[in-house]
């Protein structure tokens, strides 16, 4: 009932390969006997997995379930065993700690439980002894573990021998009590089958009790917020009323179930796995809060322009939950049973061929790191990274997304994006204007420089040139054309704008030539005959 379930199993044994893969081939070439010394400090193994308290509690649950009373016998510590057989005493005192369970007792939940050796050493108790529960309503009545050295040597815990003076002084009425409640009842994994349905009753009870309570809860906010996009009290309790919910019908049903005279298997196992749906809800809540904060944030971030921040941002939010998705799941997992350090430790053994694997992984992670510290571009920036040319749209965790002039997607691991040559278009505050006039050929010097005067006062008469900068020289006798060569600055920064205030310096430019007629070269070629008189003479 309380067993690992087959996939935790499974996981066990891929770790188990791993480990003994890691191991060095030269070990494996020859066996080497252990030595003496070796033997005498092997640690000793208890056959009945007591050695943590929740081990033992869980062992004895398991027992009481399958109603192997002989089993649940060797919980028991029975250092003092009278005359009485101390199997048979075993036995008897397992059915009367169940039935004392069973009508209003209480252990601790499964995650509550203990899992070192040593037990919880910041309760006020001794170091060798663990409170674990108690018998219904009486708070001076606890049930107690005692550790103590086992047959084989190992230090184990059992129900301590003040606990079972505790329930034979309770004797004859907890018997009957037991007897009552388990007579002809039907059983279903060692609970009475009325008992499953009282509890998972009390649990759907809580659940559909605190979802009327958030449903309700926010269809009056809903009502009072006239703005939704903008207010964050509705945001925060739409993302949160949901899981906060089943947050709290999983807290409900912890105390409702304690308080409920049902089966302690039925209980303890409801409550063990009840609380998986505790940390979901817990995890459902912290992401949907982290979502929600960082839509208020990123929509006052691109309000101000301030796009590198939204990149950190999303990186920021993305990387909390999967920091949320990865604690939940070692919750899980301990849930079940399974041995995380050991998980872990395994998983240490196979790091080297793990670090292999996820080798690019980790360079775009660096790589992701990187662009957003150097800030490079930011989403909305017009760029070119090596032979793509488009709009950043997305700074991921992986990679970089950006869309091209030709509508098309391209994405960009981030190892590779911050290695390569990246050309920011945006960034600019200004756009260089170094056009070429060459005029036709016949142009006298006078007006040529009249040419040169008309071009420098279209610049510095327009409030959108730098004036500074602005210069308009004779370059060069070219092939076809008198070249002059313009050098200046449109300050503005917007590549539309840019292209528009450039349509206007052309046409002023021409406009001022023309009317002084001077007109603009086209390519020509000159072709000089020249007659052959002694060739002529010699045909004649």
């Amino acid at each position: 009932m309380f067993s690992t379930p087959l996939f935790a199993v499974v996981f066990r044994i891929v770790l188990t390969v791993l480990a003994f893969a890691s191991i060095p081939a030269s070990a494996q070439l020859v066996p080497s006997a252990p030595t003496d010394d070796q033997a005498e400090v092997a640690t000793p193994t208890d056959p009945f997995d007591r050695e943590t308290p929740r081990d033992a509690v869980t062992g004895l649950l398991n027992a009481l379930g399958d109603q192997n009373y002989s089993l649940a016998a060797n919980f028991f510590d029975l250092a003092d065993e009278g005359a009485q057989d101390p199997a048979d005493r075993g036995a008897e005192l397992a059915r009367q700690l169940q039935a004392a369970l069973d009508s209003g007792g209480s252990l601790l939940p499964f995650g509550a439980l203990s899992d070192d050796p040593t037990g919880h050493v910041d309760d006020e108790l001794p170091i060798d002894v663990e409170r674990v529960g108690t018998f219904g309503d009486e708070e001076d009545a606890p049930i107690l573990l005692s550790q103590s050295e086992g047959p084989d040597g190992a230090d184990i815990w059992r129900i301590s021998s003040e606990t079972v003076g505790q329930l034979e002084d309770r004797g004859t009425g907890v018997e009957e009590a037991g007897e009552l409640q388990t007579g002809e009842e039907f059983m279903f994994a060692g609970a009475p089958l009325q008992d499953w349905a009282l509890l998972l009753g009390i649990a759907a009870a809580s659940l559909v009790v605190f979802w009327l309570i958030s449903t309700a809860l926010l269809a009056i906010i809903r009502a009072a917020v006239s703005d939704r996009e903008k207010s964050l009290l509705y945001r925060l309790a739409s993302a949160a009323l949901p899981p906060l919910s089943l947050i709290l019908a999983v807290i409900a049903f912890h105390l409702w179930a304690d308080s409920v005279e049902a089966s302690i298997v039925a209980r303890q196992l409801l409550l063990r796995y009840i609380g998986i749906l505790g940390w979901l809800g817990l995890v459902w809540l912290a992401i949907r809060i982290v979502d929600a904060i960082a839509r208020v944030i990123t929509a006052r971030m691109r309000r101000r322009e301030r796009r590198q921040a939204v990149s950190v941002i999303t990186l920021v939010r993305r990387s909390v939950k999967v920091l949320l998705l990865v604690v939940a799941a070692l919750a899980i997992f301990d849930t079940f049973g399974f041995d995380i350090t050991t998980g872990v430790a395994a998983l240490g053994l196979g790091g080297l061929a793990l670090a292999l694997g996820a080798q690019k992984t980790v360079e775009n992670l660096v790589g992701s790191v990187t662009v957003i510290a150097d800030r490079p571009v930011q989403v909305g920036d017009f760029c070119r990274v090596g032979s793509v040319v488009g709009t950043v749209e997305d700074v991921g965790m992986r990679s970089t997304r950006i869309r091209t002039l030709d509508r098309t997607l391209v994405t960009i691991p981030n190892g590779d994006f911050a290695s390569r040559e990246i050309e920011n278009y945006s960034k600019r505050d200004r756009f260089l204007f170094n056009p070429t006039f060459g005029l036709e050929y016949g142009l006298s010097a006078a007006k040529l420089r009249e040419a040169i005067e008309i071009i420098e006062r279209v610049l510095h008469n327009h409030e959108l040139v730098d004036d500074e900068d602005a210069r308009a020289r004779f370059a060069e006798f070219g092939t076809s054309s008198l070249d002059i060569e313009v050098w200046s600055y449109i300050t503005v920064s917007d590549y539309a704008e840019s292209r528009l205030i450039r349509q206007e310096l052309l046409l002023e430019i021409l406009d001022g030539l023309e009317s002084a007629g001077m007109a603009m070269a086209f390519p020509t070629r000159m072709v000089h005959l020249v007659r052959d008189e002694k060739s002529e003479l010699s045909q004649s």
